[in-house]
């Protein structure tokens, strides 16, 4: 299914890449939705940014098929890289050019673009990722959030259809990792897919549309937000002085998984209204101290699919 498009912005078919006998990615078949943002995540060596890689032609792929807004890679990547943005494994620049020069030098390597309005692109990116106060600031004199934003600056010079954006808000502090958050989201309201790498997972959970996880070379799953959480059903507890009784209740109505810990029944609802668990609890006579239904946390999903804490991009 796409979201704005008739063809999924990144599609691979079989996608593998071997580096002698280490397969780094086995064998993936990623889809990222057009006008999606797509949380692609991943821990240390679980083929992301490999992937990533193959999909903007810096690696050639060993096996599979790729294709990038329509255009088949590497054989068309010329027709599909100048409608792509990327920021790929940080930022690099010339330490002894401030910020705006070094942005002017990026836009005139693009054969696409107006020199005419070269100062007005740069004026623009640069304001919106909140680095015009340090334009005139030399590369070299910036902290490392500093150059992750002028990365992402550079890769905002011209409009986009897809922006392929590897750990964006790396060494960024709080305030800016939620600019960047921000960013992300008006990009994909200005009509822009976005593929973004993360290890911030509650950054994901917060304005990703749609969610892959990748483990040691494999797609373990990917699809919508709320279908990747549907994987783990969503979970309620009674807190009772009767938790025995609660969890007998609990698997006469049809709840899965129903365990006992300390005072509190705890079971996946299923198809059952949560609603119904509270009011048979309190009909049999049981003292309700506390009622909760919770979904379940992108951590926790990430570390039932790969048996891993999250850790780095990988």
């Amino acid at each position: 299914m796409t979201v704005g498009g008739a063809h999924p912005a990144v599609r691979t078919r079989g996608l593998v890449k071997r580096f002698g006998s280490h397969e780094a990615v086995a064998g993936i078949d990623l889809e990222v939705p057009s006008g999606s943002v797509y949380g692609f995540l991943g821990p240390n060596g679980s083929g992301k940014t490999t992937t990533i890689r193959m999909l903007l032609g810096l690696v050639q792929p060993t096996v599979g098929t790729i294709e990038l807004l329509g255009s088949p890679v590497p054989e068309r990547v010329v027709d599909a890289l100048p409608r792509v943005g990327a920021l790929v494994e940080g930022p690099a620049f010339h330490p002894y050019l401030s910020g705006r020069d070094n942005l002017m030098r990026l836009d005139a390597a693009d054969r696409t673009t107006d020199p005419a309005t070269v100062r007005e692109r740069v004026h623009l990116a640069l304001d919106r990722v909140g680095l015009s106060p340090a334009a005139g600031k030399r590369f070299r004199a910036y902290s490392l959030g500093m150059r992750q934003r002028l990365a992402i600056a550079g890769a905002l010079l011209t409009p986009r259809d897809l922006m392929v954006l590897d750990e964006p808000t790396n060494g960024l502090d709080p305030q800016g990792t939620r600019e960047v958050r921000t960013l992300i989201g008006s990009l994909a309201d200005d009509g822009a897919t976005v593929l973004v790498s993360s290890h911030l997972l509650s950054e994901v959970e917060q304005v990703c549309t749609h969610i892959g996880i990748m483990h040691a070379g494999r797609l373990v799953t990917q699809g919508t937000a709320a279908a990747v959480r549907g994987i783990h059903e969503i979970e309620a507890r009674v807190e009772s002085d009767q938790p025995g009784e609660a969890a007998r209740i609990m698997r006469e109505l049809g709840l899965s998984d129903v365990t006992v810990r300390g005072q509190v029944a705890v079971g996946r609802l299923g198809s059952v209204a949560p609603e119904k668990v509270v009011a048979a609890c309190v009909h049999a006579g049981l003292s309700v101290f506390r009622y909760d239904v919770d979904s379940p946390r992108l951590e926790d999903i990430f570390v039932a699919l790969t048996g891993e804490g999250f850790d780095v991009s990988g």
